[in-house]
């Protein structure tokens, strides 16, 4: 009986979380009839059940505690060479994260199928961006290492969502951190610009990438298209050239033309003169 008085939600929910989610709700309920705090029995019964991805990074953090502890580890010297701004050493650490969370995610994924739980592709990437997120952020490390996440963390979230993914609160998470620095906030903040500023840069490099590939297709199109003109150009001086030779030899006909035409009209103006002769001269034949 002492046992029962002394459980805490805690360790009550650490049990429940620990269930297949199948199971999770008859249990959770069945657990809230059986206490006699009135208190307790409310929390326990406002449990929430666990998504699939949660429940899997659940059963990681139970059942491989050490491999969390090296992650976790990892994402405190991550966190400082932010904070100090550490190009190389962040991205040493960086690559080191990239090969451990996918490490990390193959074996909860195996874990679970040991369990009997078959995992979807897009469970098992919501299980390693919710690993992705405890190497980044002290609340979501605490909130993965405590084993009562209900739903996937996103890596980026706020305290507050952070705080609404995990059963309880994440001030009762025993999880061993570095030793946090004099000024905190201080650090936190300065963590928070660098991260954001990493951002900022990747997504203005991304941007420049496409700029310069959009300026480079753009380029490719005109180059066609002043080849194209090019051959055009070449092609119409050629014709302009031959009109040209067709314009002149029609100009030397024509004026050719103009000395036949006057020759001709000086012709008709003396066959003219002679018909009008022939013409008295008959006349004259006539009247005589």
């Amino acid at each position: 009986m002492a046992a029962k008085e002394h459980v805490t939600f805690v360790d009550i929910a650490g049990e429940l979380y620990a269930l297949p989610p199948h199971e999770f709700t008859q249990a959770r309920n069945a657990r809230a009839k059986e206490l006699d705090d009135a208190g307790l029995a409310a929390q326990v019964r406002a449990l929430r059940k666990p998504l699939l991805a949660a429940w899997v990074v659940n059963l990681f953090a139970r059942e491989r505690v050490s491999q969390l502890r090296e992650a976790l580890d990892l994402a405190g010297d991550l966190r400082e060479a932010q904070a100090e701004l550490d190009a190389a050493a962040l991205t040493k650490l960086n690559r080191q994260r990239r090969a451990l969370i996918r490490a990390l995610a193959q074996q909860a994924e195996e874990l679970a199928a040991e369990h009997g739980e078959s995992i979807t592709r897009s469970t098992a990437d919501a299980v390693e961006q919710t690993l992705n997120a405890a190497m980044f952020d002290a609340d979501a490390a605490a909130a993965v290492a405590s084993g009562r996440l209900v739903r996937p963390l996103e890596v980026g979230g706020d305290s507050a969502e952070v705080a609404d993914a995990v059963a309880g609160s994440l001030d009762d998470i025993p999880v061993a951190a570095p030793s946090a620095p004099v000024d905190e906030v201080k650090a936190r903040r300065e963590r928070k610009e660098a991260e954001g500023a990493l951002r900022a840069a990747e997504n203005a490099l991304a941007q420049a990438e496409r700029a310069r590939d959009e300026i480079e297709r753009t380029q490719k199109r005109m180059d066609d298209q002043i080849d194209r003109l090019a051959d055009r150009a070449e092609g119409l001086e050629s014709e302009l050239a031959r009109v040209a030779q067709e314009v002149s030899r029609a100009q030397q006909e024509r004026e050719a033309l103009d000395v036949g035409q006057a020759e001709a009209a000086g012709r008709v103006e003396e066959a003219r003169a002679a018909a009008s002769a022939a013409l008295d001269a008959l006349n004259r034949l006539r009247t005589e």
